[in-house]
């Protein structure tokens, strides 16, 4: 999942849809061990579960869905090949196995990944779940009327470039082979040693050919998770889910299912939904939100109240808020324009502006602070808390400025203390001090979206964040840094536009390896040697600081998606 305003690469939707979401490790309610959390008792099957959310969950079909690990919500009824350790913290972050038997087996060179599904698998209609089912629901995935999906299968699988899905040749991927019915084996372009964090995706969802209803599968998927799909109403703005009887937990050692019934409620405001679980007042007592943070308002009343304050997880996920130059726009062109600024940010105002510390936490490197991304460490421009202004004027004077310069910097006018004025504002104020006039130019979501990420229109200075389909340095750092990945005509997010052979060239040795902690060191080298060229300045990690209802139970929240994670919360 990488930026959230565009689903999925996107994330904190997506995980978080989406997903989506930095920082240190995860954690449950402050003070309290999360596994325990909600109650004295030990968790329980039966009762109903109510989610309140923001955003609908749209496109309720395996195919279309852009997650990071498979969804929170999805994740109920879509199992995937493998899928996230449901732990808290950062035993979180890894990979583990799902319908099939273990992670994945890797050729010798990565370009050939075997799995083997487990037995007695069964869809919520007794049927039997095969290795064809599995084929047949990523073919699926490439039609047209199908698509916002990961897009990596079209790139990763050979001859899967041109492919338009099974509806218009039937013939479908010769690169994924199934032997037999438990056997899947796929055939990639070139080694990638990550495949098992892709195979988390929701398009490795098994769907049976016979079943398929195109685009209207959204409105009852045959589930192959705990859940079932009920109701769908108003394309996933509620969804209720009930118990899939075929289900069993001898095969799922990931999802507990404890609650009968899972009612999700979206469309709402999140000032109401932190009222409701506040509140916690009759069905609502059994209520989580998978996409509503605390606001700074919100949270200073939390934090003065015990009882409230005992029902906030906290959590962390992979994302990082920064500025972005453009080195084909004057004046930064020059890296030592874009080093001043890195020296002036005043990073404890940008913290502020974004909710304050318990919402932020300040960054130096591009990467989050998190082992599983294989974060090193490094602060190339000590700017310190406040801004180091006669640093920056002294590279302004070197660079020909020695009576300051003027420049603009484009934002967004969303409230989301991320991209938003806010932020803007306290750059803005940073800079004056070094002798820097910042115009500030603010556009409506979509539009400055469409703009920052067309390399015909991308400005020069501007607010930009990023989250991790999967927690690893690959899906951070390519899509942003990589040479090959700048998209002219189309949505490119290679803002600094780099396209350094040494840099490519270790990202390809990087994604060669199987060993994910020895790719994790290479990846947080890299971060450092892509910085030294500052092409970004990182700002900060938000912090996930979200209500759940007196009588939630059993609160999980990993480094993975930052979040409660519903598979695991049980009711009284």
């Amino acid at each position: 999942m990488r930026q959230p305003s565009l689903t999925a690469r996107r994330v904190a939707a997506v995980s978080v849809s989406l997903v989506l979401a930095a920082g240190a490790a995860a954690c449950g309610p402050e003070d309290n061990d999360a596994k325990s959390s909600g109650g004295d008792s030990a968790p329980h099957k039966g009762g109903a579960l109510t989610v309140l959310n923001s955003n609908p969950q749209q496109d309720f079909d395996p195919a279309r869905l852009y997650t990071s690990g498979g969804g929170n919500v999805p994740s109920l009824v879509f199992r995937t090949l493998t899928t996230r350790n449901r732990e808290n913290g950062a035993a979180g972050a890894k990979v583990v196995p799902d319908l099939a038997t273990d992670t994945g087996r890797p050729s010798k060179d990565a370009t050939v990944w075997t799995y083997t599904l487990k037995k007695g698998l069964k869809y919520e209609d007794g049927t039997a779940i095969t290795s064809a089912d599995i084929k047949y629901g990523i073919e699926r995935s490439f039609a047209p009327e199908l698509s916002g999906g990961a897009p990596y299968l079209r790139d990763w699988l050979v001859g899967a470039a041109d492919y338009q899905g099974p509806y218009k040749d039937k013939k479908g991927l010769a690169a994924i082979g199934t032997p037999d019915e438990r056997t899947i084996v796929f055939h990639l372009n070139k080694p990638e040693g990550e495949f098992p964090y892709l195979a988390t995706q929701t398009q490795f969802t098994p769907v049976p050919k016979a079943k398929d209803t195109g685009t209207k599968y959204e409105e009852h998927p045959v589930s192959s998770g705990p859940y079932k799909v009920v109701s769908n109403q108003n394309d996933g703005e509620h969804l209720v889910l009930e118990r899939n009887t075929h289900w069993s937990a001898a095969t799922d050692a990931e999802r507990k299912a404890y609650p009968d019934r899972i009612d999700v409620k979206s469309g709402l405001d999140s000032s109401v939904i932190n009222q409701r679980l506040s509140s916690s007042q009759g069905a609502d007592a059994a209520a989580v939100t998978t996409d509503t943070n605390l606001g700074p308002a919100e949270l200073a009343k939390v934090t003065g109240d015990k009882e409230l304050a005992s029902r906030v997880g906290t959590g962390h996920f992979g994302y990082t808020n920064y500025i972005a130059f453009n080195p084909t726009v004057k004046p930064f062109d020059d890296v030592r324009v874009r080093q001043a600024i890195s020296y002036a940010i005043d990073r404890s105002s940008v913290v502020n502006a974004a909710g304050g510390s318990a919402l932020a936490e300040s960054a130096t490197t591009f990467l989050p602070d998190q082992k599983s991304f294989g974060y090193e460490p490094y602060d190339l421009f000590p700017a310190g808390a406040t801004g180091n202004a006669a640093k920056a004027k002294e590279l302004l004077r070197r660079a020909g400025h020695p009576n300051g310069l003027t420049v603009t910097l484009t934002h967004s006018n969303s409230k989301d203390f991320e991209t938003s004025p806010e932020i803007a504002t306290a750059i803005q104020d940073a800079l004056k001090k070094a002798g820097i006039t910042v115009k500030l130019q603010g556009l409506e979501e979509n539009d400055y979206s469409d703009t920052i990420h067309s390399v015909k229109s991308e400005p020069g200075f501007f607010l930009a964040h990023w989250g991790a389909d999967w927690p690893s340095g690959g899906p951070f750092l390519a899509p942003i840094f990589d040479g090959r990945q700048i998209v002219k005509d189309g949505a490119n997010f290679n803002t600094g536009l780099l396209n350094d052979k040494s840099v490519n060239a270790e990202i390809d040795a990087i994604n060669k390896l199987t060993d994910l902690d020895a790719a994790a060191k290479r990846w947080g080298a890299l971060d450092k040697k892509i910085g030294e060229q500052a092409l970004t300045v990182p700002l900060f990690h938000p912090v996930y600081k979200r209500l759940y209802g007196k009588d939630i139970k059993n609160v999980v929240i990993s480094d993975w998606t930052g979040v409660l994670d519903i598979s695991q919360v049980a009711v009284k």
